[in-house]
């Protein structure tokens, strides 16, 4: 089976006054993503489409939803790592105004989250999902986190922060019915320079 892992839209830059898990719309631009992400893979056989429960996947999933005719169906365990915290910068932006706490990122040193167990949250869940659907392709709206937690599992390393994929980016897995991982590609971002 082939997974498909789509890293959300641009969203918006959000911190809540009473410390409630920001959970940020795609801004302008990321809904602009989402449409010309879902208008690159019209032509692709896509069996079935899953989100993460954060808004930011969820509305990156509906264009491609609408235009495959598929219902996204929920998947908790590919929520990002910051799910509940209250603010969330994205990461371009947070290279800017906190390098320090950017440097932190990149080495997989997260505020208020294990990556280890986070990784393996995301692995197991995407394993399943896999496992669901043998000889189908699979897509899933996600997060930057998910994707390095998923990728360095299918590539035997450590857990971590590898690779800043682009906002609406496609990543692709192949999983054989042995339980055999392999990688396709990473950082898909042909439909980003029409």
């Amino acid at each position: 089976m082939e997974l498909i892992l789509i890293r959300h839209g641009l969203p918006e830059h959000v911190k809540t006054d009473d410390g409630s898990p920001a959970d940020p719309p795609l801004s302008d631009v990321g809904r602009n993503q989402a449409h010309l992400m879902a208008d690159w893979l019209t032509h692709e056989d896509i069996d079935s489409l899953y989100t993460s429960p954060m808004r930011r996947a969820v509305e990156t999933a509906a264009p491609l939803a609408t235009r495959k005719s598929l219902v996204a169906k929920t998947c908790e365990g590919v929520a990002e790592f910051d799910r509940h915290a209250g603010h969330y910068i994205p990461v371009e932006e947070m290279k800017r105004v906190d390098p320090q706490r950017w440097r932190r990122l990149m080495r997989g040193e997260i505020d208020g989250a294990d990556f280890a167990k986070f990784s393996k949250r995301v692995s197991d869940s995407l394993t399943e999902i896999a496992e669901s659907h043998p000889g189908e392709t699979v897509a899933v709206t996600c997060h930057g986190g998910v994707i390095n937690a998923f990728a360095a599992f299918v590539l035997s390393m450590p857990p971590r922060l590898f690779i800043n994929p682009d906002y609406t980016s496609i990543n692709r897995f192949r999983i054989a019915r042995t339980g055999q991982r392999s990688l396709i590609s990473l950082n898909e971002r042909g439909h980003l320079q029409r």
